[in-house]
């Protein structure tokens, strides 16, 4: 096996470089390639012939065809919502004189659906705005209906605008706030600069948040299984429901497959943002910075207003789970009691065993497998490394729900059979959530120049050294960053798991939606917050072995 290196040389790589290349490939092969290749199969081959008779047959049903406009619709106005909410809260942190404490407790509301299982809105807003809800006595609203597209909408909004944030405070912080000083040394108000230089620089942030948004609100799986309902089909619970309840593999399949191609298409339009943006508004002759000038007093109040209407709304919502988690039956009997957290730890104490175990094997094992793929696609010119980028990113691509379908197709029969083992659900997190550790390995290895790592061989260090005492130390950041999200979603994930779950595996969140389908919401609530006491706890305890690994990211903090 040889390679070109950057200067043109024909190089022989290490032997131990070419087992992690070949392990690589085998791995992504087998967990991402194949599952994909028989989920394509099953849906366009009838007895060995190519064939579209599945496809007719599932989407002549007008049941689904609403499904898919439905699918459609929700993501756009989740994708609409999402990013306009997600943009009041940057503006509000980034350009905004606030207090820094008003600031860091901003940050922690939109941090507290990264640490929640995905059915924490739609618990918090059937307890309030369900049947016998809390809100509806207070209002005397009886006859409220908060199930199908409003409900789905107001809960996914909530759990994906923080997304938006993220992005758009990146956005919005690279923005030189000398444009805005310079526009209103011309005779523009506040507001003007703002419509004129801050929202047109941030329309290729807003339209790649949009496509995040829409993506998200697509694969998500959770959220409708509980606030859509019948009048409200979508295509994740309708392939869902394909599966288990009409015992159809192949209709499901076809179903999700309809999920594949605009998940692709929004994931390329995304890539295209990403790649193509060349405006520029720092550059290294710039002067000193200005402060941010805001968007003119009224504009403030108005956003401060909304936000401030939001964090309340979102903190009433945790505050009632919470609540819940310490009442006997909602709405019906409200004296307080332990005893849902007594459930939590006997009936489900093997739930939080096997999700926790889950987690912390995926989390181990990803975090290798994203920092080896980063390495390998950004210091070594192999062959195929765009290609291998491209497969380690593609389970994250796709729906959960497509993902999950097609291990329970590829690993229920045939050569391999791993369904309902604990190994297929580790395999399937660390195959599917380790992308952000790869994206965040390759984001950091870009900014390193590798004379730093030439200047170790160059003394004499091996190249495992060099990788274990110079690269690693400069990119813990971003292990850290992987290995949080990838534990966090290990924990909470479900659209892709609950196809592979068995008998003798037992998941947290799978646990919360049986309690949620038998009306007791109160046992799921506390079910909740163990998970997020757990998620958090872990995530504090993640970045303390980093720190006691490499004292010098103590300082780091903010990274």
């Amino acid at each position: 096996m040889r390679y070109f290196s950057k200067k043109g040389i024909i190089q022989k790589p290490d032997a131990a470089l070419v087992v992690l290349w070949l392990g690589i490939w085998i791995f992504l092969g087998l967990f991402v390639l194949y599952p994909l290749v028989r989920l394509i199969y099953l849906v366009f081959f009838a007895d060995g012939k190519l064939s579209l008779a599945i496809l007719s047959k599932v989407f002549g049903s007008w049941y689904n065809k609403k499904a898919f406009v439905n699918s459609m619709v929700l993501a756009s106005a989740v994708g609409f919502g999402g990013t306009a909410l997600g943009f009041l809260f940057a503006f509000s942190v980034t350009r905004i004189e606030l207090p820094k404490i008003v600031k860091w407790f901003l940050r922690a509301i939109i941090v507290l659906p990264f640490v929640s299982p995905p059915f924490t809105s739609s618990i918090a807003l059937t307890m309030v705005l369900g049947p016998n809800g809390l809100l509806l006595k207070l209002l005397h609203m009886p006859d409220f209906n908060i199930y199908g597209f409003l409900g789905t909408w107001i809960a996914e909004t909530l759990t994906y605008f923080p997304v938006a944030f993220l992005t758009l405070t990146a956005v919005l912080e690279a923005i030189d706030p000398n444009l805005e000083d310079a526009a209103m040394s011309m005779g523009s108000t506040p507001w003007q600069a703002f419509c004129t230089v801050t929202l047109p620089l941030s329309i290729p942030g807003l339209a790649n948040s949009f496509l995040l948004l829409f993506g998200s609100s697509l694969a998500d799986f959770a959220t409708p299984l509980v606030m859509a309902g019948h009048t409200f089909p979508v295509l994740t619970t309708q392939a869902y429901m394909q599966i288990t309840g009409m015992y159809d593999m192949q209709g499901g399949a076809a179903i999700s497959f309809a999920l594949l191609v605009p998940a692709l298409i929004v994931y390329l339009l995304q890539h295209y943002w990403v790649e193509s943006r060349y405006y520029v508004t720092v550059s290294g002759k710039a002067g000193a910075r200005s402060k941010p000038k805001g968007a003119g007093t009224f504009a403030e109040v108005v956003m401060l207003a909304v936000i401030s209407l939001i964090s309340l709304f979102i903190m009433f919502l945790y505050s009632i789970i919470f609540l819940g988690s310490l009442i006997k039956v909602w709405g019906v009997d409200n004296s307080l009691t332990l005893e849902n957290y007594v459930y939590v730890f006997t009936v489900g104490r093997k739930a939080v065993k096997d999700t926790v175990t889950i987690a912390l094997v995926s989390t181990v094992m990803g975090g290798a497998v994203g920092v080896v793929i980063g390495y390998l696609v950004n210091r070594h010119e192999l062959p195929g490394r765009k290609a291998l980028e491209f497969v380690s990113l593609l389970n994250y691509v796709l729906p959960g729900t497509v993902v999950g379908i097609a291990y329970a197709i590829a690993f229920s029969s045939g050569p391999i059979m791993l369904t309902g083992t604990m190994a297929i659900i580790v395999a399937l997190c660390v195959s599917r959530y380790d992308a952000t550790g790869i994206r965040a390995t390759t984001a950091t290895l870009k900014q390193i120049d590798t004379s730093l790592e030439e200047a170790s061989l160059n003394l004499g260090a091996s190249k495992l050294t060099t990788f274990r005492k110079v690269t690693v130390p400069l990119i813990t950041p971003a292990i850290i960053t992987g290995t949080q999200y990838l534990f966090v979603v290990s924990m909470t994930a479900i659209s892709a798991t609950i196809f592979l779950v068995s008998v003798r595996l037992s998941l947290l969140t799978v646990r919360i939606l049986e309690c949620i389908t038998e009306l007791l919401f109160a046992q799921a609530a506390a079910f909740s917050v163990v998970l997020i006491l757990i998620v958090a706890m872990a995530m504090w305890v993640i970045r303390l072995l980093f720190e006691a690994l490499y004292p010098n990211l103590k300082w780091q903090r903010g990274i």
